[in-house]
């Protein structure tokens, strides 16, 4: 059996190049844009002027250019808004809706990076390769963005649903925003700060007051956790609810969640409020036979 399955992930990228790309993104992002290289990817978030997200990416640097990656709902409203300023720079903006994109699970990280010729460096997270581009997310972990003339190598399996991928994303508090969600949550509701994804040394963005008065002025009330439960089958909501002595109370909102078949669980991402105790009972407000409990975080919450 092979040591390496590979699930073609429905994300989409927005690319970003010309000559004024670092400083046109570094007044746009989150995220300082001096830290970001070809061997080095971070997240970052992109804000409307109320400091409302429109998406939260993984920003790297391939070939040139500057890319985010996130979920298409994510992408497409971040390229409109990047274009609509970007004519004011000397930038190229273009939005890419079927990259050759593929996550992988391991059990044996060296030797998936030795099929694909990819050396990583102890302290880097980015590297390109002959047939494209790998970002290390764990040790078990990566996603590989391959070039248009490139496959992938013999001897990895290929997966025809990302079920298993996306539930472990969910399981590292990786944050997906759909369409339902753009322009909902200030970036540490989703726990972007405790990611990486916020700068708060550098300059202006924006958006920036926002999301600097919610750290400073200790206005977030709201974080995002890991849900939980067993499942006989797959279901889909938007809305959690926390059980209070013998009622039932609104707690929070689903941003993203999968069913995995195959160990009959369903996990998901929620924005709760951020003092919610970890025993709480919870369930599904459209399918409230569906109990789940809070998992958690694989990183801190506190303010570094």
């Amino acid at each position: 059996m092979s040591h390496t399955r590979a699930f073609p992930l429905n994300q989409h990228l927005i690319s970003v190049s010309g000559q004024d790309q670092l400083n046109y993104l570094h007044g746009q992002l989150t995220q300082d844009l001096n830290l970001i290289n070809e061997q080095q990817f971070l997240w970052a978030g992109h804000c409307s002027p109320k400091g409302k997200l429109w998406g939260a990416f993984k920003l790297f640097k391939h070939q040139s250019k500057f890319y985010l990656l996130g979920s298409p709902a994510e992408c497409e409203a971040s390229a409109k808004e990047l274009k609509k300023y970007g004519v004011f720079a000397k930038v190229e903006i273009e939005l890419h809706e079927s990259p050759k994109l593929f996550g992988l699970l391991t059990n044996d990280f060296a030797a998936t990076c030795a099929q694909f010729e990819i050396s990583f460096s102890d302290e880097h997270n980015s590297c390109e390769f002959a047939g494209g581009i790998a970002l290390k997310l764990d040790e078990t972990r990566l996603i590989v963005l391959l070039n248009d003339d490139a496959e992938l190598p013999n001897g990895i399996t290929l997966e025809k649903d990302a079920t298993e991928f996306e539930e472990a994303a969910i399981l590292a508090g990786e944050p997906a925003l759909s369409s339902d969600y753009i322009e909902e949550f200030v970036p540490q509701m989703i726990n972007l700060q405790a990611i990486g994804g916020i700068s708060f040394k550098k300059g202006c963005y924006t958006g920036q007051e926002t999301v600097a008065r919610m750290r400073y002025l200790g206005k977030n009330k709201r974080a995002m956790y890991i849900v939980q439960g067993d499942a006989s089958q797959a279901v889909e909501d938007s809305d959690l609810e926390i059980q209070l002595e013998d009622n039932w109370r609104r707690a929070g909102k689903i941003i993203c969640q999968v069913f995995n078949r195959n160990s009959n669980t369903y996990s998901a991402l929620a924005v709760l409020p951020n003092d919610t105790q970890s025993d709480a009972t919870l369930r599904l407000k459209q399918s409230p036979e569906q109990l789940v409990s809070i998992q958690l975080l694989p990183y801190s919450l506190e303010d570094q």
